[in-house]
């Protein structure tokens, strides 16, 4: 079986409060992005599985794909890059609009999986509860509500390879919703569940077994994550739920407007750092929040207060240009993908 478990050590992670009351995390950019190559054979959700990355998060990272025809030696961006979410960092955070869980580890490492979250109709909660139960080979008991729509379904599925839960579940103290594994993985990394959290069989089972029931489950909805490494100020922009809809169907999503909630939280957010002496790039914000393709983007640099004291490097070959050289390298991989020679 596959196993693709991203571990990355965060034990030296801290967060640090900026002044004024504007916390943003000291982070480690977790992962990198990377290319691939296909070849014969390949679909976008074998390419997705294979590189840990859910369906909108590839399709994200590679607007160019009108279809889930490709062809060969086609040049595809794996966004395999990500901030931590802005959330306590214990037990297991979800990201819905990422389509993201992260679970931390007390030695603090983190592992992170692309996952499915509830479709239109159905969402998925947010806010803080906790493992309940282990179930291994669980069944399950068909919700009222499912079974209105497929009467067909019986009133409780065995254990098996027909079990929409897979062979992993963990209960959650929200009834009715579980993170659990999926007899359909093309399904993973999308919004297509009718609540609940589904990971990948070979996901599911690596965080069955590092999880324990009381374990803290945090659930956020954040399109928009911000982060701080070696005085850089990081923008992560991910399609916000419904424009995942639109690009899981190969549809052009729809911006958002500048005076959508989270625009407007966002942009207070950035005016309140700048006042505080980060220095904001406000091109790399616009052209990062139009992309919306969920790989961190530096759009800022610390230069006075506590804040830029814990982040300041003045060695040759500081954080800060080398944050810059990287963030060039990935423009020059992007121009070499559409001129085709990447």
């Amino acid at each position: 079986m596959r196993n693709s478990l991203v571990v990355f050590s965060l034990a030296f992670v801290l967060v640090a409060p900026l002044a004024h009351g504007q916390d943003i995390p000291e982070t480690t950019v977790i992962g990198s992005v990377t290319s691939y190559k296909t070849v014969k054979g390949d679909t976008l959700a074998s390419i997705a599985r294979a590189h840990h990355v859910g369906l909108v998060e590839l399709l994200s990272a590679n607007s160019g794909i009108t279809s889930d025809v490709i062809s060969v030696d086609q040049s595809l961006t794996i966004p395999g890059q990500h901030l931590l979410p802005e959330a306590p960092r214990t037990g297991i955070v979800i990201n819905l609009a990422g389509m993201r869980i992260f679970r931390f580890s007390p030695d603090g490492a983190v592992a992170t999986y692309p996952v499915s979250v509830g479709k239109e109709g159905w969402d998925t909660p947010t806010g803080q509860t906790k493992i309940v139960t282990k179930r291994k080979d669980p069944t399950w008991t068909v919700p009222d509500s499912i079974r209105a729509q497929s009467p067909k379904l019986p009133k409780v599925v065995p254990a098996g390879p027909d079990n929409p839960l897979g062979q992993y579940a963990l209960t959650l103290g929200w009834p009715g919703y579980l993170i659990h594994g999926t007899n359909t993985p093309w399904s993973i990394g999308k919004p297509s569940s009718h609540g609940c959290i589904r990971l990948f069989p070979e996901d599911i089972e690596a965080l069955f077994n590092a999880v324990k029931v009381d374990d803290a489950v945090t659930v956020v909805d954040a399109p928009f994550t911000l982060g701080r490494s070696n005085g850089v100020l990081y923008l992560e922009a991910t399609p916000t739920r419904q424009q995942a809809k639109d690009i899981a169907g190969f549809t052009a999503a729809t911006p958002l407007a500048d005076n959508a909630p989270e625009i407007v939280a966002l942009k207070k957010r950035l005016d309140a750092l700048q006042k505080q002496g980060v220095v904001i790039d406000r091109n790399a914000v616009s052209q990062t929040l139009s992309r919306h393709d969920g790989i961190p983007v530096a759009i800022g640099k610390i230069t006075s207060g506590d804040f830029a004291a814990k982040g300041r490097t003045t060695q040759k070959g500081s954080s800060v240009w080398s944050n810059f050289w990287e963030g060039i390298g990935r423009l020059w991989h992007r121009l070499m993908q559409w001129i085709g020679l990447g």
